[in-house]
């Protein structure tokens, strides 16, 4: 199978009157596929050069970084409610028109979230999809270009309408095939979590808990937590990586020391004296004096071995083998039903708060997981299968 012959030859897309006239013909359409291109390697926030989008009658690739571009069609469009935006994997993308718009697009159709649904396991690639259910190809030779370069080559333009123009019918197989299985509700699920805007903020107050930490106590830990927000701050107001702030290791070895001065800061291996004595330096000296000024009841607790019963392993490898078995019946991705977080919490908790409790989830494995703990049902072996087993009384 192959594309649409009108998707042949591509329009770049350069002028606000030619974007604002894409945007009004697919206005009218019940769908539209998006995809984009940007550039994060230097850069805090994700710096947009191109989006893609597709239709029944156009494919179109809009340079972004194009001089006297308004996106404000695009923006309109995506806030158009009649008008489905096709992604595939789009976290990243959202990120992207959360922060130009201030909105998620919406209604949101995420490809990859629906090939898990129906079947594909649990992080199928677009190459995959495309073969398998459109019978195309997608050139990966330009997937890392450099797409901050202008002028856009044509062969970069061809490669990215291509996903848009491979995506329309990858939607359409995914899409149908879900409504004959009955699982688009699934999907929509899904879609209730990529349309929340706090998806995709990040709280400087919870930077800390990407890191590893050893043997801090409780002041350390007080002192972690705030350079790690203070570094979330930092990076997103200077706009560059945070690794290029301060790297994660020498969190932990600012808090162990503390310093309160520039020539303390300069005693953390890779903290250069321009670095120290700067406005940067000034301001992480700031915050760790205050967090070595806690009073005693402030600082935070730490998680203590003995604070809670822990569930056996053993439980958690049951709950594990029979999530297996229902994603592998059900075919459907089992990460999408349950996270490891998610058994470990059902695991130690009779009645947690949890999503594979809930709808489709439950109905899939989270009710089945209950009643194996509560000894109702059991696992059993026949042949190469595992198998749910009732048991009497």
């Amino acid at each position: 199978m192959k594309p649409h012959a009108h998707f042949a030859n591509p329009v770049l897309i350069t002028t606000t009157e030619a974007l604002a006239a894409l945007c009004a013909r697919l206005a009218t359409e019940p769908y539209v596929t998006v995809d984009t291109e940007f550039m994060r390697e230097r850069t805090y926030y994700p710096e947009l050069c191109v989006v893609q989008l597709g239709g029944a009658a156009d494919v179109a690739v809009i340079d972004a970084q194009a001089a006297g571009l308004d996106l404000a069609p695009l923006g309109a469009l995506f806030a158009n409610p009649a008008v489905v935006k096709v992604f595939h994997a789009c976290r990243q993308d959202i990120e992207i028109f959360l922060l130009k718009f201030g909105s998620v697009p919406t209604p949101i159709f995420d490809t990859q979230v629906a090939a898990m649904v129906a079947g594909f396991g649990d992080q199928v690639g677009y190459d995959t999809l495309v073969a398998s259910l459109a019978g195309g190809h997608i050139d990966k030779a330009h997937r890392f270009s450099d797409w901050q370069a202008r002028p856009l080559s044509a062969a970069q333009i061809t490669y990215a309408a291509a996903d848009v123009t491979w995506l329309r019918l990858v939607y359409e197989a995914l899409r149908d095939r879900l409504a004959r299985e009955g699982r688009i509700d699934w999907v929509a699920e899904e879609a209730a979590i990529l349309n929340e805007p706090g998806t995709y903020r990040t709280d400087p107050a919870e930077a800390w808990r990407r890191l590893k930490l050893r043997g801090a106590n409780r002041r350390q830990l007080a002192i972690v937590q705030a350079i790690a927000a203070w570094r979330e701050r930092e990076a997103m107001r200077i706009n560059i990586p945070r690794q290029r702030v301060i790297k994660d290791e020498q969190i932990p070895e600012l808090a162990a020391l503390a310093p309160g001065d520039a020539e303390g800061l300069t005693r953390v291996r890779g903290i250069t004296r321009g670095f120290a004595e700067g406005k940067s330096g000034v301001s992480l000296l700031g915050v760790i004096a205050s967090a070595k000024a806690l009073p005693e009841r402030e600082l935070p607790l730490l998680p203590r071995a003995g604070d809670a019963v822990k569930p056996s392993p053993a439980l958690i490898a049951l709950l594990k083998v029979l999530l297996a078995e229902r994603a592998n019946a059900h075919h459907v991705a089992a990460r999408l039903i349950a996270s490891a977080d998610d058994i470990d919490a059902l695991a130690g908790d009779d009645a947690p708060d949890l999503p594979c409790l809930r709808g489709w989830r439950a109905d899939v494995f989270g009710t089945d997981a209950l009643r194996l703990k509560a000894g109702k049902i059991a696992l059993a072996a026949r042949g190469r299968r595992v198998e749910v087993v009732e048991l009497a009384g």
